[in-house]
């Protein structure tokens, strides 16, 4: 009896399997069966396995530690530009002068530009200095005077220069200058150093777009109680400090030896003791020692001994 629903009898039962299966059903069916397949594994591969880490993208300049055992909504740290904060930093100055508090947050341009030193044998850093629209800068000299103390601090022999890797050119405001320094109210440098206000109360930052150093008027004018009222050498060491992080020091350092000058790297407006930093700020290079340094604004002070050598 001849079965109506069985396919047509094949007139070569040699032929492949696959050939009979597509003579009988379709070629369609050969490729989308397979294709079919590979999609369901892939979907229950994909509903099966564990969720992927999350990725994140960190803007240069921020910190995202990782923490153990982090909640749903990681708690926030504290805000520098938080008025609670910036009245913990005035708090923390020595006394001494009136100081700006708040400034305008526009800048106007300082100095003369034109004042060149250094060998260069690597890179030319240029540089131009501004104020903060609002400072009174008259009991400490006026405007001019910080422009002057920038320029006899940069191109001393025992500063940056030392390094014949470097070229340093004084520019204008507005010809494009690698780095920029500006004197900065109180709670400008809360905005725009952040986390640094409660630690360095000074700082290199990029936040603006250019590379900036923020000079803190209020340290300016108090100085550091490590410094002990040297106002001179605390100025000096706060303008190296801060462009030796904009011509790429980034790293700080401890104090190497008990006695010994302090490393311009270090952060000297906080103490000049190892052990100090270190309970400070535990995560920093410091070695929770007790080795304490004496305080030095230069990053060449004996520059006859040093063998130097520009960052890389």
């Amino acid at each position: 009896m001849t079965n109506t629903h069985r396919p047509q009898a094949r007139e070569a039962r040699g032929t492949h399997p696959i050939v009979r299966f597509a003579q009988d059903y379709g070629w369609w069916r050969v490729v989308a069966i397979p294709v079919m397949a590979i999609i369901t594994v892939w979907v229950l591969v994909d509903v099966f396995r564990p969720d992927a880490e999350p990725t994140a993208s960190i803007a240069e300049g921020t910190y995202a530690p990782a923490t153990e055992g982090a909640s749903e909504s990681p708690a926030e740290g504290p805000d520098p530009a938080h008025a609670a904060a910036v009245q913990q930093a005035k708090d923390e100055l020595p006394a001494g002068g009136a100081f700006t508090e708040t400034g305008k947050k526009t800048y106007h341009e300082v100095g003369t530009p034109g004042l060149e030193f250094g060998e260069g044998t690597e890179r030319t850093v240029r540089y131009a200095i501004e104020v903060e629209d609002g400072i009174d800068s008259a009991p400490y000299g006026g405007d001019d005077a910080f422009a002057a103390m920038v320029d006899a601090t940069l191109s001393d022999p025992r500063s940056w220069s030392n390094d014949k890797a470097f070229k340093f050119i004084h520019v204008a405001a507005d010809d494009n200058p690698d780095t920029i320094i500006r004197l900065t109210s109180l709670t400008t440098t809360a905005e725009l150093c952040g986390a640094q206000l409660e630690t360095e109360t000074s700082c290199h930052t990029t936040i603006t777009g250019p590379s900036t150093v923020i000079i803190n008027e209020a340290r300016w004018v108090r100085g550091a109680l490590p410094y002990e009222g040297d106002l001179g050498n605390y100025r000096q060491y706060l303008i190296n400090h801060e462009f030796g992080h904009a011509i790429g020091y980034a790293a700080h350092q401890p104090c190497g030896a008990d006695g010994a000058l302090a490393p311009i790297m270090m952060q000297q407006t906080i103490s000049l003791k190892n052990s100090d930093l270190f309970a400070k700020e535990p995560g920093e290079v410091y070695p929770d020692n007790p080795d304490t340094c004496h305080p030095n604004p230069w990053p060449y002070p004996n520059p006859s001994n040093l063998d130097v050598h520009a960052p890389a």
